[in-house]
C-alpha cells in the first residue's frame, strides 16, 4: 500500500490561493458611497414591494369590476352620460335597487346595470351566523358588452334600466329595459317561482337591429369572488371550482389548486361558480357556441380574516338573429344540494357536485348519497355516519378475512422461506425461484393480500369525497363537533404548526389512534416475515401512517375523521374475531400440506415467470465461466 506523505508544496499552494483571494476581497470591497447607494436602493426596493403587496391585497379586496358612476343630480354628468351612451339615453336615469324573493331566495337587482347586485339565501347562514351571500359588495358583475351602428362601444354594466315588477300566477317577473324608445330597447327579464332558488332569465331586444352593429359580436360577462363562509378558507377553497358543461353532455372543471387555470370551450349549457357548499350557476338553453373560462386563486395561506376565495370569469359571444338578441337563460343562487338540485334534471345541473371521479363517483352518488339521505331521515347525523360505517365495514368483511387468511397462511410458510432466505442468501434469483415454488405448492399467492386492499379503494376513494361535499352534513353537530362538514376543535392554540393548523381537533386523534393499533396488527405481522430487499421498512410505515393521519384531517371535515375512527375500529374487532374464533392456524397449516402434495398445475403467467427466472440463472451461469 502506498504510504500518503505531507505534500508540503500543496500546502503553500493552498495558502498563496487563499492570500491572494483575502486581497482581491479587499481591494473590491465597496467604498462608503457606494455602501449608501446600496442602502438606498435597498430601501427603495423594499418600498416598491411594499406598495405591490398593497395593490394586490387592495385587488383582492375591491369590486370586480368598477362601473362608471354619475351624479344624478348634477345636470352637466347626466348629459355627458347621456352622451356617452348615445340612443340609449332615452331610458330615465334613476337610482336604486328592486327586491325580488321568494320563501328562500333573496335578490336585488339595480338600476344601474340591470344586473344582480344581492342573492341572500334565507335559511343559511355562515359558521359565525352571519347570513349566506353569494353576491355582495360589488364581487360579481354580468354585462353584454357590445358596439352600436355609430361605432358606440358599450357596457350594459354602465347603462341604466327602468325596472317594472309583475305578478304572472305565482311567479314574480321584473322587467329591466335599457329603453331606446318607448317601443326599443334592451331587456333583462327575472322570473322567480315560490320557493325555487332558479330563477328565469331572458335577455331579448326589440327594435334594436339598426342600433347593434351586427359585425361585432355581442359578448356576455359573467365575473364573480367567492366569498367565504367557513371558519377554514383554505379547507374551504379546496371544494370551491369553476365546473361547466360542455361539448355534448361532458362536465369539466377548473384546476381547484393552481394560482391560475383558463380554457376555450364550445357548446356550453351551464357554468357553475361553485362556492363549496353554495354555487351561483349560469345555465342557457341555447348553448353558448364558445365560452373562455377562468379561476384565480386568492388564497394563499390560512387567515381568518381573507374574505374571498376564487375569482371566476366567462366570456361567452351571444349570437344575433335578425339583428336581434333572444337567449333564453337561467340564474341559480343556491345550495350545492343533491336534493335541491336533483329537481332541475333537464338542465342537468345535479352534476355540478363533485361526486368523484369514474366508479368512485357513481358509488358517492347513487350509494352513499342516497343510503345516508336515508339513514339521517330518523337518526342523528353522527349516529347516521356510525351506522353507515358499520353497514360499510360489514358487507367489507368477507375482503377483510380474505387478506387476514393471507397473512395467516404467510404467518406458517415464514419458517420454510427463513429456510430459503438463508440458504441462497448470495444468490438473489435462486432464492426468488426457491421461494416461488413453496408458494406454489401450498396454494398460497403473496399478491392474495394485495387484492382485497385494491378491492376497497373504490369505497374509500369514494367516502373520501362524500364526506366533505355532502350539504346533509354542513352545520350538523356531533358530540363536540359543532359542524360534521367542518373540523371540530378542542382546543385554540396560541400559534400556527405548520402543515397541522392553529388547533386541535380531537376525532383525527381518536383515527390516528385506531389506524396505529389496525396497522401493528396487519404490518406486525408483516414485520415478523422476513423483510424482503427494495421492501419498504414496515415499521417506518407504521409508525408514518398515525402521523400522517393526524396531520392531514385536523383541518378535514370531523364527519370524515369519524367515519375513519369507526371504520378502524370496527376492522381491529373483526380481525380479532377472525383471529381467535374462525381462522385455526394448526388447520391452515395441515391444509398447506396437503395442497404440497396435489400436482399444481401452472397457468400461462406463472410457466411464464419460472422459464424467465431459469433463463436468467442460467445466463448468470454461463456469464461466470
Amino acid at each position: 500500500m502506498e504510504e500518503k506523505k505531507l505534500d508540503i508544496k500543496s500546502i503553500i499552494g493552498f495558502v498563496l490561493i487563499f492570500g491572494i483571494l483575502i486581497y482581491m476581497f479587499y481591494q473590491n470591497q465597496p467604498t462608503p458611497e457606494e455602501l449608501e447607494a446600496q442602502k438606498a436602493e435597498q430601501a427603495q426596493q423594499a418600498q416598491v414591494e411594499e406598495e405591490e403587496a398593497k395593490a394586490e391585497e387592495e385587488a383582492k379586496t375591491a369590486p370586480v369590476k368598477e362601473t362608471k358612476t354619475i351624479d344624478l343630480s348634477d345636470s352637466t354628468a347626466v348629459a355627458q352620460y347621456k352622451s356617452t351612451v348615445g340612443a340609449f339615453g332615452f331610458t330615465q336615469t334613476s337610482d336604486g335597487n328592486t327586491i325580488l324573493e321568494n320563501e328562500v331566495l333573496k335578490l336585488e337587482v339595480s338600476n344601474k346595470g340591470g344586473q344582480i347586485v344581492e342573492a341572500k339565501m334565507k335559511n343559511f347562514v355562515t359558521h359565525d351566523s352571519v347570513p349566506i351571500y353569494l353576491v355582495k359588495d360589488g364581487n360579481a358583475n354580468f354585462a353584454l358588452n357590445f358596439t352600436t351602428s355609430d361605432n358606440r362601444v358599450l357596457s350594459t354594466a354602465d347603462l341604466y334600466f327602468e325596472p317594472s315588477l309583475s305578478q304572472s300566477g305565482d311567479n314574480k317577473v321584473l322587467s329591466m329595459k335599457a329603453k331606446v324608445a318607448n317601443d326599443q330597447y334592451l331587456e333583462y327579464r327575472y322570473e322567480m317561482k315560490p320557493n325555487e332558488y332558479l330563477v328565469d332569465f331572458t335577455v331579448r331586444s326589440q327594435g334594436l337591429s339598426g342600433v347593434f352593429n351586427s359585425s361585432n359580436p355581442v359578448t356576455l360577462e359573467w365575473d364573480l369572488k367567492g366569498i367565504r363562509h367557513d371558519q377554514s378558507v383554505r379547507y374551504e377553497n379546496r371544494y370551491t371550482r369553476l365546473t361547466y358543461n360542455h361539448d355534448e353532455g361532458n362536465i369539466s372543471k377548473l384546476s381547484e389548486s393552481s394560482d391560475f387555470d383558463e380554457e376555450t370551450e364550445v357548446d356550453v349549457k351551464w357554468l357553475s361558480y361553485r362556492q363549496h357548499f353554495f354555487s351561483s350557476i349560469l345555465a342557457t338553453d341555447d348553448h353558448f357556441k364558445t365560452a373562455d373560462v377562468t379561476s384565480t386563486n386568492l388564497v394563499e395561506e390560512e387567515s381568518k380574516e381573507l374574505r374571498f376565495t376564487k375569482e371566476y370569469t366567462t366570456r361567452a359571444p351571444l349570437e344575433l338573429k335578425g339583428g336581434e338578441l333572444a337567449q333564453n337563460m337561467y340564474w341559480y343562487y343556491g345550495p350545492t344540494d343533491v336534493k335541491v338540485l336533483d329537481d332541475y334534471e333537464d338542465l342537468g345541473l345535479v352534476e355540478s357536485i363533485p361526486f368523484g371521479w369514474g366508479i368512485f363517483g357513481w358509488i358517492n352518488r347513487y350509494v352513499f348519497t342516497p343510503f345516508y339521505t336515508f339513514l339521517s331521515s330518523f337518526l342523528p347525523y353522527g349516529i347516521a355516519i356510525i351506522i353507515m360505517t358499520i353497514m360499510v365495514r360489514l358487507a367489507l368483511s368477507p375482503v377483510t378475512y380474505k387478506s387476514y387468511l393471507s397473512q395467516a397462511k404467510m404467518k406458517v410458510l415464514k419458517p420454510e422461506i427463513s429456510e430459503i432466505s438463508e440458504k441462497y442468501k448470495d444468490n438473489a434469483m435462486k432464492k426468488q425461484q426457491e421461494t416461488m415454488k413453496v408458494y406454489n405448492k401450498a396454494g398460497v399467492s403473496p399478491m392474495s393480500g394485495c387484492v382485497p386492499a385494491l378491492l376497497q379503494l373504490p369505497i374509500f376513494y369514494a367516502l373520501f369525497m362524500f364526506f366533505p361535499t355532502s350539504f346533509a352534513l354542513r352545520q350538523k353537530s356531533f358530540l363536540w363537533a359543532e359542524d360534521l362538514s367542518s373540523y371540530d376543535t378542542i382546543f385554540e392554540l396560541p400559534f400556527t404548526i405548520p402543515f397541522y393548523g392553529d388547533h386541535v381537533s380531537l376525532f383525527p386523534i381518536l383515527a390516528s389512534i385506531a389506524i396505529f393499533f389496525y396497522m401493528q396488527m396487519t404490518t406486525g405481522q408483516s414485520m415478523q416475515m422476513q423483510q424482503q430487499p427494495g421492501m419498504p421498512n414496515m415499521k417506518f410505515i407504521m409508525y408514518l401512517s398515525p402521523i400522517m393521519m393526524l396531520f392531514f384531517f385536523n383541518n378535514y371535515a370531523s364527519g370524515l375523521s369519524l367515519y375513519y375512527f369507526i371504520s378502524n375500529l370496527i376492522t381491529i374487532f373483526i380481525m380479532l374475531a377472525i383471529k381467535n374464533y374462525i381462522l385455526d392456524e394448526d388447520k391452515i397449516h395441515a391444509q398447506i400440506q396437503e395442497n404440497k402434495k396435489k400436482p399444481k398445475k401452472e397457468n400461462k403467467f406463472q410457466r411464464k415467470m419460472r422459464e424467465m427466472m431459469e433463463q436468467a440463472e442460467e445466463q448468470k451461469k454461463s456469464g461466470k465461466r
